[in-house]
């Protein structure tokens, strides 16, 4: 348990808010891409550049985390300016191309990590259609608190995040970004009901 100084251990599911900007839509393809890779984990299935389009009214304003994709997200070139040392133990910054124009302004925050700390007897079964567990329970000991997100190899197609970097990405996002607690080890700490769906 931690001390009075030592904030619990968290673990979240970040997402940006709906609200009145434009969010990121992956072509299926470059979903396709990312779900292989995260299934095989082979080099060769490693995405080099993943592509898509902006959804939403042209005069609504661009946000730094406008993608809800359960997978990863898609990041500004300013919070990655930010928090590049913070992001990159985890993974890679993949370049995004917006209808087929790479321009800098956002990348896909790739997550390499895959820690073996979910609790699996006291989780969620896996919903039959999508695989998604309603109710993840960690592991203390085995959560990798160092890292600001991982999979696991239960369900390698999403992306949680440690308490910390979703307080850092709160910080700089503001409340663009929606942040859904998936577990706490502080039992006052009442997880979302749903932390996977919409």
């Amino acid at each position: 348990m931690p001390t009075s100084t030592t904030p619990p251990r968290r673990v979240y599911r970040l997402m940006p808010t709906y609200k009145d900007f434009r969010t990121f839509l992956f072509s299926d393809a470059a979903l396709q891409r990312i779900k292989r890779w995260q299934r095989t984990g082979l080099l060769e299935d490693l995405p080099q550049e993943v592509d898509g389009h902006w959804n939403g009214d042209p005069s609504e304003r661009l946000t730094d985390f406008p993608s809800g994709f359960i997978g990863g997200p898609v990041l500004s070139r300013r919070i990655v300016d930010a928090l590049t040392g913070e992001l990159a133990p985890a993974g890679r910054f993949v370049p995004v191309r917006v209808d087929g124009e790479e321009t800098g302004d956002y990348v896909f925050y790739l997550v390499e990590a895959v820690a073996d700390c979910l609790d699996a007897q006291r989780s969620s079964k896996p919903k039959r259609a999508t695989g998604h567990i309603k109710q993840s329970v960690f592991r203390p000991d085995a959560l990798p608190c160092e890292l600001p997100a991982f999979r696991v190899p239960e369900l390698p197609k999403v992306v949680y995040w440690n308490g910390w970097a979703a307080d850092r990405l709160g910080e700089l996002v503001g409340d663009d970004l929606e942040t859904r607690l998936v577990w706490s080890e502080d039992p006052s700490l009442k997880p979302h009901p749903d932390p996977m769906g919409f």
